[in-house]
């Protein structure tokens, strides 16, 4: 089979076998702990609301703190901030299964640690998945996305149904107990995994430098910005099968925990069979046909679970459902991987998780209240036609296909020769570079003047400007500013193969024999201390 239609292919890294295996073990722990609580939820509360509240806790901290968890993948290890958030998450299993077992847990306080735990995860996914580029190739990115999407839902096809025999043999805080004990593999293999990932010679971040730097790269990124609006509006929609199939599985088909397991267990292997199939789909369909399907295939079947009573009809139907869910979300994951440099891709990923995480919170919400008043044949029929909205919303916002940039770091920078004794901090600098375009060729500078712009912006320039001389009009001059010289430095090493491509279209069009002429300036205060203009003492006497 070809790299393109096997994700398989990514199982020659021996890393990432360890690591996808010990993951394996993780997440069937917490499907099984997910089980446990999402049932005793159902026996400690009468709401629909409080039971869909359980899905919302756990992805809520996700939408929340995800940003955060993505600066420090940029600027730390990511193995130890790993290694960290799961003993933090197991220390929060064991506790909530202490309480269990004294049957101390209060509805809310059941939602308190499942939010906890949430916590932990928003911890450790942007570390997880940026790792993945540090792992494997970049060939075999998309392949090692869709196995980390096929690890979730084999263990989601098994998982539940393990979690329903013990919820329904042992009881929720047994759940609990089998969770903390699974935390052990992954632990292990982060702590035998020996990450060799370049360190920067430049000083970190500023934390709070770091979260700003990764918005702006998004938003000067029109397609991460596209992948993250359908992301979004696809886990607002896709989660009600989620959220309400404990109320399903309890009320329209009069099953116990074990068949709210085994109707799990059919999501889970249509998931499975999604991501061994999304090669092969994406050679017949792009990826906005690939999207839409999803969108279309998940209403379809929230229209006829709707209306079905019988647990072997809505198992057949929990499998396309699968098949769609994990479709999208490996598309928009790997697209977003794709289209973002290696320095800012834990902050990308976690904007993305941000942006579909926050979705899945408040449609889980949504969707339980919305059963609430009316019923949850009524919530799955209105999240049919939203579902259906959400693939005609790919008009507008179309799915873009996996960039064809390099954008590996092309490291041509090399510091200048500087006749000023500065230390890092020392600025704001203020760079400008000298052009000599022909009349006829103006055009052309234009058009790749704005992609010059936006690269700039993206990396963290500032007062970006184009002038032009109006005695030479083919004198054209780029300026930007910048605060500090450190922060040039590394503006100037986030240059990547793409932009340098850019660069060179510009030389071209150049005019001379030498290249176009760059200064760097830094701004000094020429203003004094205090105001001695001849007019002070008539204004101030006014």
């Amino acid at each position: 089979m070809s790299n393109r239609t096997s994700p398989l292919v990514a199982f020659q890294s021996k890393t990432f076998r360890l690591l996808w295996s010990a993951t394996l073990v993780s997440n069937l722990g917490g499907l099984v702990e997910a089980v446990g609580a999402a049932w005793l939820m159902t026996s400690l509360a009468t709401s629909h609301g409080m039971v869909a509240l359980v899905q919302s806790s756990t992805t809520l901290p996700v939408m929340i703190f995800s940003l955060a968890a993505g600066a420090l993948a940029d600027n730390f290890d990511r193995r130890r901030i790993m290694l960290v958030a799961q003993l933090l998450m197991l220390s929060i299993s064991a506790t909530l299964a202490v309480l269990s077992y004294a049957h101390a847990l209060t509805p809310w306080l059941l939602l308190s640690f499942t939010f906890l735990i949430g916590c932990g995860g928003a911890l450790h996914n942007p570390s997880w998945q940026a790792s993945m580029g540090d792992v494997v190739s970049r060939d075999h990115l998309p392949g090692a996305v869709a196995l980390n999407s096929m690890s979730y839902n084999l263990m989601r096809s098994i998982g539940p149904a393990i979690g329903g025999v013990i919820v329904a043999t042992a009881g929720a805080p047994f759940a609990f107990l089998f969770n903390v004990f699974c935390y052990f593999a992954l632990i292990f293999a982060l702590w035998r995994w020996n990450n060799n990932r370049t360190r920067d010679a430049l000083p970190r971040e500023s934390f709070g430098s770091a979260m700003s730097a990764g918005f702006r790269y998004v938003l000067m990124s029109p397609n991460l910005l596209k992948v993250m609006c359908r992301g979004f509006v696809f886990g607002l929609t896709a989660i009600v099968i989620l959220a309400l199939l404990p109320l399903v599985a309890r009320d329209q088909i009069k099953g116990t925990a074990i068949t709210y397991g085994i109707m799990l267990g059919f999501f889970g292997f249509g998931a499975i069979c999604g991501a061994l199939l999304i090669g092969r789909i994406r050679e017949f369909l792009s990826n906005e046909w690939v999207i839409r399907g999803a969108f279309l295939t998940l209403a379809v079947s929230c229209a006829f679970l709707a209306l079905s009573h019988q647990m072997w009809l809505s198992c057949l139907l929990l499998m396309p459902a699968g098949v769609a869910w994990v479709q999208a979300f490996s598309l928009f994951n790997v697209t977003v991987q794709l289209s973002t440099p290696r320095w800012v891709v834990g902050r990308a990923l976690s904007l993305y998780q941000t942006a579909t995480f926050g979705g899945m919170a408040a449609g889980s919400w949504a969707w339980g209240a919305l059963a609430d008043i009316n019923g949850i044949s009524g919530a799955l029929f209105i999240a049919s036609a939203a579902l259906v909205i959400g693939g005609l919303l790919g008009i507008l916002l179309r799915q873009p296909d996996f960039e064809s940039l390099n954008l590996d770091p092309a490291n041509m920078f090399s510091e200048p020769q500087l006749q000023l004794d500065l230390r890092l901090r020392s600025g704001p600098i203020l760079v400008t570079v000298e052009y000599n375009i022909d009349q006829q060729d103006t055009s052309e500078f234009l058009t790749q003047m704005a992609l010059r712009r936006r690269a700039r912006i993206r990396d963290g320039a500032k007062q970006w400007a184009l002038l032009r001389d109006l005695e030479k009009p083919q004198i054209w001059t780029e300026s930007y500013h910048l605060p500090t010289w450190i922060e040039y430095v590394r503006h100037s090493q986030r240059q990547t193969y793409a932009d340098a491509e850019i660069a060179e279209r510009l030389d071209a069009l150049h005019r001379g024999g030498q290249p176009p002429t760059v200064h760097h300036l830094i701004e000094r205060q020429t203003v004094p201390t205090r105001d001695d203009t001849p007019l002070k003492p008539y204004l101030d006497a006014t």
